[in-house]
């Protein structure tokens, strides 16, 4: 997006609305531009001023001769839409408005707002706000710090994106605090034009950003934004994104009415995105700083090429010269989804060529306390040769006899040598200062505890994970999609949006579920004639749109073996129903042919506005809702997402033969999560569903819907522009 460059590398910038009296808002971005050092042409706009800061000043953008690429607007909501008028005719590029007032207040600043946004596009210029902070390019041959907060930050390859202006200036004063540089750090407020996703795009095509943090409250583009950001963070130039979300504890359901819409939410919603898409989820400012050091980190190659250093697996060797830091690094590695490296034996062996008879040549290496910088460098080097380690933690606590700075340039010497992930942990502040300095100096990762060196590894793990994952050809199926829709349309016509399974089993049939041959009974002796004609043993099951969990209402009888128990049952279920719920409209009994044995799993499905249908998979019958081991991806997904759910639950392993336990058949699951997305991307009158238990029989031979909810809604793709 190269029309973005006018706000972030302009040749001229206008402040409009730049103040004579020092605390204002105008008169400190004014102050922050000129005294930053800008490298273009800076010109104050105000009627009511000769000068700001001894700067000629103007009356307004139409009063400057030259060309402005961008103007920076301090004004009120009415007085920027004239300025944002004038903008356009001069021919401005872009436009800054970090005024509030506007959509965040509804009513004239909304109306203004959507005003300002069809003068830009209709003039070609790229909004950032209203209401922000601003932006800033530290860039030395820039040096733009277009916002209110007076601290220019130094230089770096990491960029910045939030959308809290008063979270910014925090930031930037903890980067400040651990000397980290930026490329570009904006703010963007109401996100009336230029939003994370244009921002993102711009970011990595970048020369000058490496690594991007974002702080996002909440997005406003679904499956387009996971797929341009999926090329972004794997794509050619593979730029990793960390984002902090907010509100995680605040979030709530968005429906009841299934056991997906109770246990998804918009958090739920945002993992997904952030899942399928590769962007890093992390949970604190100090966790943004910490991963983005990581992946700064990069090699050059003996032909010229720089590459990121990640770690090909997660075996983890830990050099430390104190036991108790060891073990703390140790407990974070195992917790952080790594594995303590086990050392072959030649390994062993040149480490006890070098290392004293007390010091411990396991893993972690404990090479005491009096360790000079050699018995670094010599424990280092054989640790990270040993062809079963993936990268290595280098701790250093500073004792008496310790040399800090000829230690780190040991460590720096051996990283050079080998395209593993070295990460250092030297613990203090004072006394390794001169060691944390060189290593910062020459690129290399430095920390302060162990447990955050351990994490940060994780961290690297999991990006380097997601670059090298499975690619599997797609599935080829094929769904009778106008029968489904034939349904579908019955259904409501009849005003019908509740489906129980005789609907429900139909529409799931024409997308290559197998059910199993059901049919309603509305009286006792009906029951028995269909339970013989279906064949025994079979399973009777309430039928009402008023009961939802018909376990909980005596609705459900399995194992029937016989006319007379189908008969009985009936009666006995009914009249559960009827005490259930003494007001519950009851349709009849539902007789179904009995499954084969087979792993319960759920599969689901909620619709959201704007993202659309988040699928949910996990563990199904009652586990559901006691252990919540569920996934969720945004529709459509493909194979290899459907893959990714059902590995990414905990209980995965009951699925893969766990114990003597016949392998299920996860293939048909891949198969079946696959053509729920189509199902839900194809008819988007499905607003809920849940297939709860669908029966995984053992590997090759499929699985069987024993229950399914569909809950409908006329004109459902209306409720989400």
């Amino acid at each position: 997006m190269p029309e973005l460059d006018a706000i972030f590398s302009p040749s001229s910038v206008a402040v409009v609305g730049a103040s004579t009296t020092p605390g204002k808002v105008g008169h400190d971005i004014f102050k922050n531009i000129l005294r930053g050092g800008f490298s273009g042409v800076l010109y104050p706009v105000n009627p009511g001023a000769r000068s700001v800061l001894s700067v000629k000043a103007y009356p307004g953008l139409e009063d400057i001769p030259d060309e402005v690429d961008l103007a920076i607007l301090i004004l009120p909501p009415r007085h920027s839409l004239q300025a944002v008028e004038q903008a356009a005719r001069k021919g401005v590029k872009g436009i800054v408005i970090v005024s509030a007032g506007f959509r965040e207040v509804g009513g004239e600043g909304l109306e203004i707002e959507n005003r300002i946004v069809e003068i830009c596009a209709k003039s070609g210029i790229r909004l950032i706000g209203p209401n922000c902070l601003g932006v800033i390019n530290p860039v030395s041959d820039i040096r733009l710090n277009a916002s209110f907060s007076t601290r220019m930050p130094s230089a770096g390859n990491i960029s910045f994106i939030s959308q809290s202006g008063a979270l910014c200036t925090s930031v930037l004063d903890v980067a400040a605090d651990r000397d980290f540089g930026f490329s570009k750090f904006i703010s963007i407020g109401n996100k009336a034009d230029v939003d994370e996703l244009d921002l993102l795009q711009y970011l990595h095509q970048d020369s000058d950003t490496d690594v991007i943090m974002m702080y996002i409250e909440e997005l406003r583009r679904g499956p387009e934004f996971i797929q341009a950001v999926k090329d972004i963070t794997a794509g050619y130039k593979r730029t990793p994104i960390l984002a902090i979300k907010s509100g995680r504890t605040l979030a709530g359901a968005a429906a009841a009415s299934s056991h997906t819409g109770s246990l998804a939410g918009s958090e739920a919603v945002y993992d997904a995105i952030f899942e399928q898409s590769g962007i890093i989820r992390v949970e604190s400012i100090n966790d943004l700083f910490d991963f983005a050091g990581v992946f700064t980190y990069k090699q050059e190659s003996k032909l010229g090429k720089i590459s990121r250093k990640l770690p090909a697996g997660n075996r983890v060797a830990i050099v430390t010269n104190a036991g108790g830091p060891g073990i703390v690094a140790t407990d974070m590695t195992v917790s952080s989804g790594l594995q303590l490296a086990r050392f072959h034996e030649e390994t062993k062996e040149t480490l006890a060529s070098h290392l004293p008879v007390t010091a411990n040549l396991n893993n972690p290496v404990d090479i005491i306390g009096d360790a000079a910088q050699e018995r670094y460098e010599n424990a280092l080097r054989a640790v990270v040769r040993d062809e079963g380690v993936d990268g290595a933690l280098v701790i250093l606590t500073p004792q008496s006899m310790t040399n800090v700075l000829a230690t780190a340039e040991a460590v720096v010497k051996v990283a050079r040598d080998t395209p593993k992930p070295v990460l250092c942990c030297f613990m203090g502040v004072v006394d390794v200062s001169q060691g944390v300095k060189y290593l910062q100096k020459h690129g290399y990762p430095v920390f302060r505890f162990p447990e955050n060196a351990a994490r940060a590894f994780g961290v690297l793990y999991r990006y380097s994970q997601w670059l090298n994952r499975q690619q599997l050809a797609q599935f080829k199926l094929e769904h009778d999609r106008e029968r489904a829709a034939e349904i579908i349309s019955e259904c409501l016509k009849k005003n019908k949006t509740k489906l129980g399974e005789l609907d429900g089993l139909r529409l799931l049939e024409c997308y290559g579920f197998d059910c199993l041959p059901t049919e309603l009974a509305r009286e006792s002796g009906q029951a028995g004639q269909i339970a013989a004609r279906i064949g025994f043993p079979v399973v009777m099951k309430i039928v009402s749109e008023d009961i939802l969990h018909k376990s909980d209402a005596g609705g459900v009888v399995v194992g029937l073996e016989s006319e007379e128990e189908a008969v009985e049952a009936f009666e006995q279920i009914t009249a559960k129903a009827e005490s259930y719920d003494p007001k519950a409209k009851i349709e009849g009994v539902l007789i179904q042919k009995m499954a084969d044995p087979g792993e319960e799993v759920i599969l689901g499905m909620n619709r959201y506005p704007i993202f659309g249908p988040l699928l949910m998979f996990g563990f199904g019958g009652i586990f559901v809702e006691v252990f919540k081991d569920v996934q969720f991806r945004l529709a459509p997904v493909g194979r290899n997402e459907a893959r990714s759910m059902i590995r990414g639950i905990k209980g995965y392993k009951l699925l893969t033969g766990f114990r003597g336990r016949a392998r299920a058949d996860v293939e048909k699951i891949e198969k079946l999560l696959v053509s729920l997305s189509d199902m839900a991307v194809n008819h988007p009158e499905i607003m809920e569903m849940d297939l709860n238990p669908l029966l995984v029989h053992s590997q090759g031979q499929g699985a069987t819907v024993a229950d399914c909810r569909i809950i409908l809604q006329e004109k459902a793709e209306e409720s989400e522009k």
